[in-house]
This record gives C-alpha cells, structure tokens and sequence, in this order.
C-alpha cells in the first residue's frame, strides 16, 4: 500500500480526516456510486485510517472525489469507523475551511464564499465566512430535511425519526433517566444501540425516495436547555455507527432535529451544544414541499498534515478497534 497523506481537523472538537493523496481514482457516474464502489474497494484503507493504531473508535474522515457536475467544487465520500455514511454536516464544515486554506475555492478576503459540495445525500454548500484573509465561520446548508416519523416505540422509550441527510432517532435524555453529561456516555451509548437495532428494517427507517439513504444511523438525546431572547437551546449527543460518538453538535442530526422543531412550532434560531460544550447555531432558512432547509453556522481547525504508512510485516495489518 502506498503511503497516504492527509490533512486533519476537528469542529466543535469531533475528528475529520481528509485523504488528499495515494488513493487510486473512485470510479462511477455520480458520487452515490462511488460510494458503492469505494465501500466494495477501498474499505481496507477506511479501516487502516479509522482504526487503532493510526485512528480509534471514534475517527470520521472523507475521500475527496470529483463532482457530479460542474455545478459543484467536488465530491466527498464520508467515512467512519465502521463503514460510509451519507451525509456529514460537521465534515462539510471542516472541507469549507480546508477548500478556502488550500486554494481549492477562490474566496473573497472579506466576505462570504460558497463552496458547493456533492455528498452522497445531495448537494451541500460550506458558506464560508472571512475576515481580513482569515476563516471566521463556515454555515452548512443541508439538504433538504423533513420528519419520516413520530412516537415509535424502540429502546424501551419512544423516539421521533427525521431525515438530515441521514437519518436519526431522536428523544429527551430524560426519559431515560439520563442527562447529555459525558458521565452517562455508557448508559446513553447502551440505550441508543438498543434504540437503533428496534428499528433495523422498521418502515420508519426507510427513506422515501432512495433506499440506499435508509436505515436509522445516529440515536440523538438531548437535554432542553432555558433559551435567550427567543433563542431555542438544546444539549444533545448523537450515538452514530455502532456505539460511536459525535463530540460535535452533529451536522446532520441538527438538521435531522431542525425538521422536528419547525414541526413543532421553533420559527427561531437554535443553539445546539454538544456534549463537550461546542456549539452550532443552526435555523431554518426555507420551507419547501414538506421539507425545511436548514443552515447551521460552525467552525473547524487544522490539527495536522500525516502520511500513513502500512509495514507488509505489520501483524496489526489496517487496525482494530476495541469497542
């Protein structure tokens, strides 16, 4: 395996790891396809950059791949420690900083620049903020997000499903008995694999459009917290994978959770924190056909350049993982 090199960076304090060399060319007709054939050809280079010793049970990252058409600066395949996902708001995040840092967008110093994305769920937009030559800010526009289902009865609770790209179950920490407190991280992982494997093949897993989107892939939980001046404010984990946790708000589950709230009645904005005390301020910013498109401001920083290497001799092989 030749070496292969990446730039990583965290947003809101969750990982993202970027390949930017010695990954051969994915091929297929858009960048849904090449998600099939990345999952059915490069899984053992997902695994070697996930996995114990060069990542662990809790890494995301991307292979970075051509657009679906001009209309886009590029595609991404997301990826984690146990196989690819759909969509990636907090990775959105970070690609809007690193497309701006590394001269892949042309961006204005002072002003905003968007750098549209092609993911596997749609096309996403990282609107990146600047100021005086620096990122300031980036805002994810999500694709259009919608909710599939209320009160389903699974874990021992019930939860409502929504659609951000992929697609989350959702409930208050407290019915549970739990708080969104790194202290109850077990008992909140334990319950949202039971939530997720209750609704393996459940109707309400699936998405209306494109089966390959279905499946319920993060359990979020979260904590009410008292808004400001009309601000709604919410403390939540999303549990994703199996058993894997975002320490970021989660861009998708904030978007999955946005369809839920304007459902509800939320017409303003939400701060969404995380369970290591980052924050995304996310709202709606249309409505269309049953669906909200919500826009969720984050920020993420460059951690490290590295170039990861497999010694043929190496009985680890790509890794491990010990949960």
């Amino acid at each position: 395996m030749p070496a292969i090199t990446t730039v990583d960076y965290h947003t809101g304090g969750e990982p993202f790891r970027i390949v930017t060399g010695g990954v051969p060319e994915i091929p297929g007709s858009d960048v849904l396809d090449r998600r099939s054939a990345a999952m059915r050809d490069l899984d053992h280079v997902r695994r070697l950059l996930c996995h114990e010793p060069r990542g662990h049970a809790d890494m995301y990252g991307c292979f970075l791949v051509p657009p679906d058409d001009p209309g886009a600066r590029f595609g991404a395949l997301f990826w984690h420690k146990d196989g690819f996902s759909t969509a990636c708001g907090h990775g959105t995040i970070a690609l809007g900083v690193h497309a701006v840092r590394e001269g892949m967008a042309d961006a204005v110093p002072d002003g905003e620049t968007d750098v549209v994305i092609d993911v596997p769920s749609g096309r996403v937009t990282a609107r990146v903020r600047c100021s005086e030559g620096q990122v300031r800010a980036v805002t994810f526009v999500s694709v259009p997000s919608f909710v599939l289902a209320r009160r389903v009865p699974a874990g021992g609770t019930t939860v409502d499903v929504s659609y951000g790209g992929a697609i989350y179950a959702s409930a208050p920490a407290a019915v549970v008995g739990l708080a969104v407190e790194p202290r109850h991280l077990p008992e909140l992982i334990e319950r949202a694999r039971r939530v997720k494997a209750d609704l393996a093949g459940h109707p309400a897993s699936r998405h209306p459009a494109d089966d390959r989107l279905s499946g319920v892939y993060g359990v979020i939980f979260y904590d009410e917290l008292p808004g400001v001046d009309g601000v709604a404010h919410q403390r939540n984990v999303a549990v994703f994978a199996d058993g894997e946790v975002d320490r970021s708000p989660c861009g998708s589950g904030t978007a999955a959770r946005l369809a839920l709230l304007h459902e509800d009645g939320l017409r303003g904005p939400l701060i969404h924190t995380s369970v290591v005390g980052s924050t995304f301020r996310a709202r709606v910013a249309a409505v269309a056909e049953g669906a909200v498109v919500p826009e969720i401001e984050g920020m993420a920083y460059r951690t490290g350049r590295h170039s990861f290497t497999l010694d043929p001799d190496d009985p680890m092989g790509t890794g491990f993982t010990l949960r």
